[in-house]
């Protein structure tokens, strides 16, 4: 130990990811949660023998998980046994044509000319893909870089022209793949960052080799098990985890962060503070920031929010795999209701998970449990839904399905559970219920969002899908990895 007392305010993947590399650094860590489990969006629901994933259902990128075992000697494989899974996903149109995604570049190229696609322009698009993410990881990505003064410095003028600044993501899109069917699906992988296809930068295209070359993965009995074995890894390090400790204040003094108020108003003193709770709500509700320092925070504008429905059935749909999207018939005006507009759409894209395809335990047997999540504004609190609103939403999207091919799937219900952007805002704490921090918007933020250390506290830092790299479970324990980072940088000088 050196020592040094880090004190981690909630506990997402984020936080989790920050707590231990800090612990294996040498600090005394103790997070404080105000929920009654560990794991932020990253949440299960069990009931009458369905198992859902309520938050992220996708795990990819797995030797960035895989980090935070070896740096301890020790093995992931004991802690969080993955599997991969066969198709990436499958895409189903409103005209019937239905698409699979498939790393295997036959199987991919079949499903090109299913498309009417020149497998060759998916290849091109893939070459492109990888070019732009062996850029963004090896300097974004790997190096933690948070400033344009880091961002100069790492890339120079030279490689920095090679992000296609001057393209939307859409626009990257559009000039390899020329199908319908192939823009749409290759324009959604903006699904892991919730954002707009139409709106972020070009470079966001480095997504798609996140999944092509390091492939799509599933946690035996739900993606929740990623928790529970980053906490046994957690005890085994001695970090101290406070549950139902809700942190709803953070003192300061003398131009820095000193110590938290839980709400049972016991203060805990600190010689670092690392906040999991998102940029914008911790310096307004947790260090009652002014106007100023909040104006300055604008660009860094909530991601989408969602309907996070699930539905356990008496049935199985055996057309279904086990992740699945069914598209917009007008995608373009999908982004843009949900992004510039700020309505619920009339005709959504849906994101659509029956984990029983891979693993049986999730559900009871002959039955499938189905994850529904299309993507919906976050909360305006000038002009709010209401959950009515929200429900009359939900009849739509299970009628398109019914529509899209899950004949009679109302009939079939046995079990429902559905939150609101207001719901996931009450749990999490996010900045106005989004689920993903902070958009990719090329015009607002050209996808950059708030750096991990604080730039009024020195000793205060950040963690989690609002700062840099962003959303999306391998990018915010990377992010964790590189906040311990810059503490222990810091915290040497």
């Amino acid at each position: 130990m050196n020592g040094k007392r880090v004190i981690v305010i909630g506990s997402g993947l984020g936080g989790l990811s920050a707590a231990i590399s800090l612990a294996q650094e040498g600090y005394e860590v103790t997070i404080h949660e105000k929920n009654a489990k560990i794991g932020g969006k990253l949440n299960v629901l069990k009931a009458e023998g369905y198992t859902f994933d309520l938050g992220p259902s996708i795990l990819t990128l797995p030797h960035i998980f895989e980090r935070l075992f070896e740096r301890s000697g020790k093995k992931m494989s004991d802690y969080i046994p993955i599997r991969t899974v066969r198709p990436h996903w499958r895409n189903f149109f409103e005209d019937g044509t239905v698409v699979d995604l498939d790393p295997d570049p036959d199987r991919m190229a079949a499903q090109a000319r299913k498309a009417g696609e020149n497998p060759e322009n998916v290849r091109r698009f893939l070459k492109y893909s990888s070019n732009l993410y062996d850029l963004v990881n090896a300097g974004y990505f790997e190096q933690g870089l948070d400033t344009a003064a880091a961002f100069r410095d790492f890339y120079g003028l030279g490689k920095f022209l090679k992000f296609d600044l001057f393209r939307s993501m859409h626009g990257g899109v559009k000039r390899h793949l020329k199908t319908r069917y192939m823009q749409d699906i290759f324009d959604y992988f903006i699904k892991y960052v919730g954002s707009s296809a139409y709106h972020s930068p070009a470079f966001m295209n480095c997504m798609a080799t996140i999944q092509f070359r390091y492939d799509l993965w599933y946690v035996d009995g739900g993606l929740y098990h990623i928790a529970l074995g980053l906490q046994r890894l957690m005890d085994e390090l001695g970090v101290k985890l406070c549950l139902n400790s809700e942190v709803v204040e953070v003192g300061k003094e003398n131009g820095r962060v000193t110590d938290i108020v839980t709400r049972d108003g016991t203060r805990h003193v600190a010689d670092i503070i690392v906040s999991n709770m998102e940029v914008i709500p911790a310096y307004e509700k947790l260090l009652h920031e002014d106007e100023i320092l909040m104006k300055s925070l604008e660009r860094f504008e909530p991601s989408c929010s969602g309907l996070v429905l699930e539905l356990g059935l008496d049935r199985k749909y055996p057309q279904l795999a086990h992740h699945n999207f069914f598209f917009s018939d007008r995608q373009k005006e999908h982004f843009h209701t949900v992004f510039r507009k700020r309505l619920l759409p009339p005709d959504p894209t849906i994101y659509l998970v029956a984990a029983s395809k891979t693993d049986p335990t999730v559900a009871p047997a002959g039955c499938d449990g189905l994850k529904i999540l299309p993507h919906i504004p976050h909360i305006d609190d000038a002009k709010p839904l209401t959950r009515e609103d929200y429900m009359a939403f939900k009849e739509q999207v299970l009628v398109k399905l019914e529509r899209m091919g899950l004949t009679d799937l109302r009939k079939h219900v046995v079990f429902e559970h559905c939150w609101t952007p207001h719901d996931i805002r009450e749990q999490y704490g996010s900045n106005k219920g989004s689920i993903y921090g902070v958009v990719s918007d090329r015009f607002k933020n050209l996808a950059f969002k708030a750096p991990k250390q604080s730039t009024k506290y020195p000793n205060l830092f950040f963690v989690g899908g609002s700062v840099n790299p962003g959303g999306g479970m391998p990018m915010v324990v990377l992010c964790g990895q590189n906040v311990a980072k810059n503490v222990v940088s810091w915290n040497r000088r």
